[in-house]
């Protein structure tokens, strides 16, 4: 009877389950975010839903910034271990630089945009309201008169982030079903 060799870890087939987590986590936060300020732009101020769509954005933003951070701990720690290592990508060492660097640009932008976002609020000189539950103080005083810069900067790198999660989503449908490889797979739940 042949024996088992515990010590070496079977080749993952897909991200664990908490890299999944936090990877459609932000992607969700990041579209519903996008939107909710795309919508309420188009709602007469002081209205109930124009309201009430800025507090779920501020309350999402404040996910969003425990996610990447507990979200990048996560992967730097867990490629220090075998068992959550995952092996590369069968693809081009081309395809892999490019995909190396839209993810670091990726969470650049994420990182950028959510400290934009409390720069912004904390310059608006207003409480932030954790899905009403508690209030986040201001770390850092803001010189009010950067709001509207606060502001211009955070709509554009919003922009810059659609961007490129657009084309980052594009590049998985085509190694999908162009290439036919299992770079989109390995970010899918097992069917």
């Amino acid at each position: 009877m042949p024996q088992f060799d515990s010590s070496i870890a079977p080749v993952r087939q897909r991200y664990d389950a908490l890299t999944l987590f936090f990877h459609w986590v932000t992607a969700a936060a990041v579209i519903f975010m996008f939107a909710s300020a795309h919508i309420w732009a188009w709602l007469e101020r002081g209205t109930p839903l124009r309201k009430e769509l800025q507090s779920l954005h501020i309350s999402c933003g404040i996910l969003l910034a425990a996610v990447i951070i507990l979200r990048l701990l996560w992967r730097i720690g867990s490629q220090w271990n075998a068992r959550y290592k995952m092996p590369k990508a069968e693809t081009s060492p081309a395809m892999r630089i490019i995909a190396h660097a839209t993810h670091g640009l990726l969470y650049l932008l994420l990182v950028t945009q959510v400290v934009l976002g409390f720069l912004f609020r904390w310059a608006q000189e207003e409480p932030f309201r954790f899905f009403g539950l508690f209030d986040i103080p201001t770390l850092a005083p803001v010189d009010i008169t950067m709001r509207h810069t606060f502001a211009t900067l955070h709509n554009g790198v919003a922009w810059a982030l659609i961007g490129l999660a657009s084309a980052h989503a594009l590049a998985a449908l085509f190694h999908h079903y162009v290439l036919r490889d299992n770079v989109l797979r390995r970010m899918l739940p097992r069917s």
